[in-house]
């Protein structure tokens, strides 16, 4: 790509300025139609040392209205940064619905520094473009010559010699190679949903130019396909695949239970290993991440309580989630998440997870049947990004019948201090069981992998079920520590 760029062009200045000018007007009010349609955009400059991205950032956002962008410089890695996963930083970042983030270096350089793959980068991005996210991605281009100078005129200012460092010195006089990996990472990720814009940046005017317009035509595209699906007004039909389930549940035996005094003595052992290894993990720096999903009534909260009874509550953290609140709902679903996701050497427990998109919200219609049937491997690149960074990530399945169910909720209401644990929503939800049986078989088979395995749990008696969590998690964690 890069070497098929003409580095000489330019802009007239009176072209330039009649054209900017119309351009400007035209930011405007795209950035009006976007908000007004909920249309989130993230715009990511990258480029070689000294060729202007600040000051193409600074010209592009002379037009827009401050309270609807903002700017992220994102070159230096915080303390904070390296102790989660390397996608964290950005994905806590990413814009909602309607605003518009502009980014100043971006996950490239993962791809340069080889912390992440072009196939990583292209599932990351793919995962907000078919939510209805706009990407825009420039690369700003100079040669050699130009960047030698640019880099010596900063030296001369005080104000400004601060900005280079040894590392660009290095980069100019290995440019030649710098330019064959950057050509190499721009071709590996130049996708349709997300293509690269290369700008030639030796001409500032022109630069300025080319970033607008296409930025411009981007959005005009964007607005236009959203207000076409708004007149559409399609909506999904009827699923048609009633006799393709896979059964996972129904083999699943129920009888298996524990007496008190067998609970009680695996219980101690397992519990004093588990405190053991909370303090080894932290130690060794290994960040773990439990995933609690199942019926209600399930005994999730009970399992979870025996987990944390013997470790230190200041290395991790329990997160109940509920529906998704208006802040939520204007992100992608599972940004929400990350910001949970522990960093290196704590815990984070959670009581219903992201798996509620194929669960709750396919149940219910929330999500549209393109949605959810897209996030099995929206989830499994996830988890996976999360196991190479170095996470065990363990999801329990917390699986009653359906009378034990009934059961438990009568019991919940009949006792005073349980009732606040039952609510009609539960009661209603259970006139859809067949439907929350085959979503959860789906979610299963699909999202069961090596990095992050379902663990289906007996769980009508509660005692067994507790030790198996227990069991699960020890030794996973024992595996892990070796």
């Amino acid at each position: 790509m890069l070497d098929k760029i003409d580095m000489k062009k330019k802009a007239v200045r009176q072209d330039y300025d009649d054209r900017m000018a119309h351009l400007e007007i035209r930011m405007g009010e795209l950035q009006r139609k976007s908000r007004e349609l909920g249309i989130p955009i993230m715009i990511i400059f990258e480029g070689f040392e000294a060729s202007g991205k600040g000051t193409m950032i600074n010209k592009m956002i002379q037009p827009l209205d401050p309270r609807g962008f903002k700017v992220y410089t994102m070159e230096k890695e915080t303390e904070e940064d390296r102790m989660h996963p390397y996608f964290w930083r950005y994905f806590i970042k990413t814009p909602a619905k309607g605003r518009i983030h502009i980014f100043d270096r971006s996950w490239y350089q993962g791809v340069e520094k080889g912390y992440v793959s072009p196939e990583e980068v292209r599932q990351f991005e793919r995962q907000f473009t078919d939510d209805g996210m706009v990407v825009i991605k420039f690369f700003l281009a100079i040669t050699k010559k130009e960047q030698k100078k640019r880099l010596e005129s900063l030296e001369k200012e005080d104000s400004t010699k601060w900005r280079v460092q040894k590392e660009d010195w290095k980069k100019n006089k290995n440019y030649e190679q710098c330019l064959e990996r950057c050509d190499a990472m721009l071709i590996q990720t130049d996708t349709a949903n997300a293509p690269w814009t290369v700008v030639e940046a030796m001409d500032k005017r022109y630069a300025a130019c080319k970033i607008m317009t296409t930025v411009v035509n981007r959005l005009t595209e964007a607005v236009a396909a959203k207000e076409a699906v708004q007149k559409r007004n399609s909506f999904a039909g009827e699923e048609k695949d009633d006799d393709l389930r896979n059964g996972v549940l129904q083999d699943i035996d129920l009888s298996k239970t524990l007496t008190p005094e067998e609970y009680k003595k695996k219980r101690k052992d397992l519990q004093k290993r588990m405190g053991i290894l909370h303090n080894q993990m932290y130690l060794k720096r290994v960040p773990v991440i439990l995933a609690f999903e199942g019926w209600d009534a399930g005994g999730k909260g009970g399992a979870i309580k025996r987990i944390t009874q013997s470790i230190d509550p200041r290395g991790y953290e329990v997160v109940p989630i509920a529906s998704p609140n208006d802040i939520e709902k204007a992100h992608h679903y599972l940004w929400r998440f990350w910001d949970k996701f522990p960093k290196d050497g704590h815990m984070a427990i959670f009581d219903r997870t992201w798996y509620g998109r194929v669960l709750v919200e396919r149940v219910e219609g929330f999500a549209t049947e393109e949605e959810w049937k897209r996030a099995y491997s929206e989830i499994n690149n996830m988890e996976a990004h999360l196991a190479k960074s170095g996470a065990v990530v363990l999801k329990f399945w917390m699986h009653i019948d359906k009378d034990e169910q009934k059961f438990r909720f009568q019991q919940r209401q009949d006792t005073p201090e349980k009732q606040w644990k039952i609510t009609d929503e539960d009661w209603r939800n259970r006139e859809k069981w067949e439907d929350y049986e085959k979503a959860v078989d789906e979610m299963v088979f699909r999202t069961s992998t090596k990095e992050a395995p379902w663990h289906i749990i007996e769980a009508n008696s509660k005692l067994y079920a507790r030790i198996r969590v227990l069991e699960i998690v020890v030794e996973a964690l024992e595996k892990r520590l070796k």
